[in-house]
């Protein structure tokens, strides 16, 4: 199956504003980031698709493993070779984070050490794009999993999360 017309976009849009005697003066600003990606493997290129709404009870923790363990909405296993997105939005109704880390073993190597991450806050997201060749390398068994935590007790949480990249 192909992956067509996939475009990763980031925009920031606000205005400054300093009421002075006789003025307002402004600064707007408007920056936007896009990234589009053919289908395939190797630089600006993606061919695999993972995505799906996930909940965790109070507490919880879950691994992601993107070596053949996870399947794409048509039923086919997914075996990553290189990550080259990951989008995790928090649902605004939680109360607890979402901690997204590359744990100390058999991490995908997203962050910079084994342990790292971040806690993304109830209606906030994290988007990690790497539209390079390399992305970020899976080994499966070694360097295949993304943990996804409840960051405390007391209630679940729900999340988004994206998964862009390829097989080769």
């Amino acid at each position: 199956m192909a992956l067509t017309r996939t475009r990763v976009e980031v925009k920031v849009t606000t205005t400054q504003t300093k009421p002075d005697d006789l003025s307002v003066p402004q600064d707007a600003v408007e920056v936007l980031k896009a990234l589009s990606f053919a289908d395939g493997a190797g630089a600006g290129a993606v061919n695999l698709l993972f995505h799906d709404r996930r909940t965790l009870a109070a507490s919880g923790t879950e691994n992601l493993d993107l070596a053949g363990v996870l399947s794409d909405k048509f039923g086919q296993a997914l075996t990553f070779a290189r990550v080259k997105a990951v989008l995790v939005v928090a649902a605004a109704a939680n109360t607890n984070n979402v901690n997204v880390t590359q744990p100390g073993s058999n991490g995908v190597p997203l962050f910079l050490a084994a342990g790292d991450g971040v806690g993304v806050r109830p209606g906030g997201l994290f988007l990690w794009v790497a539209p390079d060749a390399a992305g970020a390398a899976v080994t499966a068994g070694t360097g295949d999993v993304l943990t996804v935590t409840n960051s405390a007790a007391g209630t679940s949480v729900t999340y988004d999360v994206l998964i862009l990249g390829a097989a080769t």
